[in-house]
């Protein structure tokens, strides 16, 4: 099954106008699928194969003899003097789209390249399917919830693996094995507490005393382990608007995760009917949304900044876009009926904001779009239209 990726053009788009090309995301988002299709006349190269690595460890400059240019060299992280030696290769070439650089681990593959590669490549991030991607292959439900459940990630849909045996193996194969790569955990059941809590904790401000108290360790060690799931793609964070409206902005961070199949996973849940019934099935709704629009933002290169905003009182919206200096303001609810009251935070927000809000939508969990005098009504399937 094919599935067109939207990340495709705007990588098409820079191929001839950056030597170097990176592109990162997490493990099984179809890196290396897309990067094999893409540039279908370049060889691939991966740096797990050890005897690859062996020969550049040997000889570097023999091994960038013969793979000299046009080569895809995946999990590039594996082999960090790689960066130094393409440095001086593309400065004294000028080719532009010389070498495709990519990789899983990508805290050490994005450290790699800004101390040696800064202003030569072309930094994409792709992740698992986003709506618009499913769309066009008819893959996407109008079932929210059924998709909630799912996922996003392109095994799913392409080897058609049940949901609960990719998400199991997907733990123990790619995010323990990374996180384990990267520092010394000396209890995984510890670590595997703590990716629980915060699951429970999706859509949520993020209180690091609180996790730390909750899965017994230390708040130093809840802000670098929370750093290295954002550095895996496992999770994300939204950051408060500080916009000095008004004085009273809670300036704590909210967590969500990239994928809902993966938090669902975590929460243990396996069926609608439990979603639900579930206590912050509003959560999981807007988790989905939010990582949506994040997704759909780095596969198509708009560059967009988001926030979220809230008062001590509790008024809040969701999610603003910036676009240049204006704000899109949207609330996102998981109800199919809309009511006058799910407008309320967008309207106490615009009253603050006055003329830097350029729209205001509601997100909700119906099939059909409303154009309304306060805001636009947006179904959640629709999201992109």
């Amino acid at each position: 099954m094919t599935i067109n990726r939207s990340i495709v053009s705007g990588m098409k788009f820079l191929s001839d106008k950056y030597p170097i090309i990176a592109l990162t995301g997490a493990r099984q988002s179809g890196k290396s699928t897309l990067l094999k299709e893409l540039y279908p006349n370049y060889r691939y190269l991966n740096f797990e194969d050890p005897d690859l690595r062996n020969y550049f460890n040997r000889d570097a400059r023999g091994f960038l003899k013969e793979y000299d240019r046009f080569c895809i060299f995946d999990e590039a992280q594996r082999v960090p003097d790689l960066f130094s030696y393409l440095q001086g290769i593309v400065d004294n070439s000028k080719i532009m789209g010389q070498f495709i650089l990519s990789g899983s681990q990508n805290f050490l593959l994005l450290k790699n390249i800004n101390q040696s590669l800064a202003g030569r490549v072309a930094i994409f991030k792709l992740f698992p399917f986003d709506f618009s991607e499913l769309k066009s292959a008819n893959l996407l439900s109008k079932n929210y919830i059924e998709m909630m459940l799912k996922g996003f990630y392109p095994a799913i849909y392409d080897r058609n693996i049940p949901p609960n045996v990719f998400y199991s193996n997907y733990m123990q194969t790619y995010v323990e094995r990374d996180i384990m790569d990267l520092v010394n955990i000396r209890d995984l059941k510890i670590f595997r507490t703590f990716l629980q809590l915060c699951a429970t904790r999706a859509g949520h401000l993020v209180n690091y005393s609180k996790l730390a108290n909750d899965c017994n360790i230390s708040v130093p060690t809840v802000k670098s382990w929370l750093s290295l799931l954002e550095s895996s793609y496992i999770i994300f964070t939204l950051q408060p608007l500080y916009e000095s409206f008004e004085k009273r902005v809670v300036k704590a961070q909210k967590l969500y995760f990239f994928d809902t199949g993966l938090l669902c996973s975590l929460l243990k849940l396996k069926n609608e009917k439990q979603i639900r019934s579930f206590a912050i099935k509003g959560n999981l709704f807007e988790n989905m949304i939010v990582a949506e629009m994040v997704k759909h933002n780095y596969h198509n290169n708009l560059m967009q900044d988001f926030w979220y905003w809230r008062n001590s009182d509790g008024k809040e919206v969701d999610l603003i876009v910036q676009d240049d200096y204006l704000y899109n303001v949207f609330e996102i609810k998981s109800t199919s009926t809309v009511m006058p009251s799910l407008f309320n935070g967008i309207i106490y927000f615009s009253d603050l904001a006055k003329d830097l809000v350029k729209s205001k939508t509601l997100i909700y969990a119906g099939l059909e779009n409303q154009n309304r005098t306060i805001a636009k009504v947006s179904s959640w399937y629709n999201i992109h239209d």
